[in-house]
């Protein structure tokens, strides 16, 4: 069944689309798989992982929002999955792929969005990226310090799905264009139903362009993407239409990643994580495995982090009650 599979991958994808048989391999080899690609395993791996359930109790945008509707990282992947499957899927290049480094591209976030980011990268002294530490997390922190022994195509979208950067297979490219067109839509969608702006706010010369809702511009976006790139060796959209998803962006970054309503938690939420890493800095051996033990190789400050990064935002909240606020105050 696979040997059909991979015959038609041949037949049908595109000649700058990525072949499963002629990927790189893992670091680790392992027997082929009957049924499955290694890309599709590749998918399994990172789905049946505990770092990729995590993502459900993980901040978008808002944090600790009121209601069921809106995003967590858990929703926005599945989000961009799909938008990158269909993309790629339009563009014949390999959709297995595509949707692996998708699934996987945001495992590193921290608890409480890009707030931990900052606290991190204090804390180090040095930038803590969260595709940097999506790509950590799949190689040597899941599994019990193991890693998930993913195909290096797959590694190397995960780490580059930023737009900013170049990941080695253009499968890889779309994820990094899905991400922002997944996020800046839903994170209007979700602005709007928190009141931090209304419909008539945004844009009017951008959505002329894209549409007036949010399922308008994420079709107009993918047709766009698939039909001025297909064919060729890279991929990207129309100047027309990457230039009001710019005015999109700029407008998000000024009206609500920046705004105060929309952050309104942010700096209690550091003062949380640095807490906490004052904490079991200090009492080390609270830290689980394999973070304890991984500190041989990298420190204990890098281990501290790499733990509370793991955290889902209600567990770093459950952790700092149970060891700071005294047991009748929470009754």
């Amino acid at each position: 069944m696979k040997e059909r599979y991979l015959e038609m991958e041949k037949q049908y994808l595109s000649k700058y689309a990525t072949l499963s048989e002629n990927t790189r391999g893992r670091e680790v080899p392992v027997p082929p798989c009957p049924l499955r690609t290694e890309f599709q395993r590749d998918r399994d791996r990172i789905i049946h992982s505990k770092a990729f359930r995590r993502l459900k109790h993980k901040t978008q945008v808002f944090i600790s929002p009121e209601g069921d509707h809106y995003r967590t990282r858990l929703t926005h992947t599945l989000e961009v999955t799909q938008i990158a499957r269909t993309i790629a899927t339009g563009l014949c290049l390999n959709p297995d792929l595509t949707e692996a480094i998708a699934l996987g591209h945001d495992v590193g976030h921290t608890p409480f969005g890009h707030a931990g980011e900052s606290v991190f990268t204090k804390i180090l002294g040095r930038p803590f990226r969260h595709n940097e530490q999506s790509r950590r997390v799949v190689e040597k922190l899941e599994n019990d310090g193991k890693g998930l022994n993913l195909t290096w195509e797959v590694r190397d979208g995960i780490e580059n799905h930023k737009l900013s950067l170049t990941p080695a297979t253009l499968e890889g490219k779309v994820v990094s264009y899905s991400d922002r067109i997944a996020y800046i839509n839903h994170d209007i969608d979700d602005a709007v139903m928190a009141g931090v702006i209304t419909e008539d706010m945004i844009p009017k010369d951008a959505v002329d362009v894209l549409g007036y809702t949010k399922s308008a511009r994420v079709n107009t976006l993918v047709l766009d993407m698939v039909n001025y790139s297909y064919g060729k060796p890279v991929v990207s959209l129309s100047p027309e239409v990457w230039d009001a998803l710019n005015k999109l962006y700029a407008f998000m970054n000024e009206k609500v990643y920046a705004y105060h309503s929309a952050k309104g938690e942010e700096a209690k939420a550091k003062k949380l994580l640095e807490t906490l890493y004052d904490y079991f800095y200090e009492r080390f051996d609270e830290v689980p495995e394999p973070y304890h033990r991984m500190s041989e190789e990298d420190g204990k400050a890098v281990s501290v982090c790499d733990y509370l990064a793991s955290m889902t935002d209600r567990y770093a909240v459950a952790t700092y009650e149970r060891l700071f606020i005294p047991n009748d105050w929470r009754n």
